[in-house]
């Protein structure tokens, strides 16, 4: 696996950025927070809003190249943008997730079940299926990404 490409030194207001963000965390970050600290999600450690490159990821697991992201109403008619950061961190050996604010709502369990499962993928070396992210646990609403006219 490629060792993702992180600057020695962090931009400095990237820096700020992330820890303003760690201080605001939105209620589904806090959630899934919950599930994620102190190593209590199959004792993977991750970090909250790393920053890798240009980009400040929610949640990073430095051991397997994993984030983690969680979007909000921010992210609604982003998806190219969003795609294209995917590809960026991919292209520095980062394997990226997301879920919605609605999954982490609504099915906390499943979310970290598809995490684990993720985890368990890279762990043993099988690759992930061809889709470059897993399939969405709730349907997107009109207006999101994939959503119908």
């Amino acid at each position: 696996m490629q060792e993702p490409v992180r600057p020695t030194k962090i931009d400095p207001e990237l820096r700020r950025k992330a820890r303003a963000l760690r201080r605001e965390s939105t209620f589904p970050e806090r959630l899934l927070w919950s599930v994620l600290r102190n190593r209590a999600l199959s004792g993977l450690k991750f970090r909250r809003q790393q920053v890798i490159g240009p980009f400040i990821v929610d949640f990073y697991c430095d051991e397997l190249h994993l984030a983690v992201e969680v979007d909000g109403e921010s992210h609604v008619g982003r998806g190219e943008a969003d795609d294209r950061r995917t590809a960026e961190l991919a292209s520095r050996g980062v394997r990226v997730i997301r879920f919605t604010n609605d999954d982490v709502m609504h099915d906390r369990e499943a979310v970290a079940m598809v995490i684990q499962r993720e985890a368990e993928r890279i762990r043993g070396g099988r690759p992930s299926s061809e889709d470059p992210h897993p399939q969405p646990l709730s349907h997107p609403r009109k207006g999101e990404r994939g959503a119908d006219p």
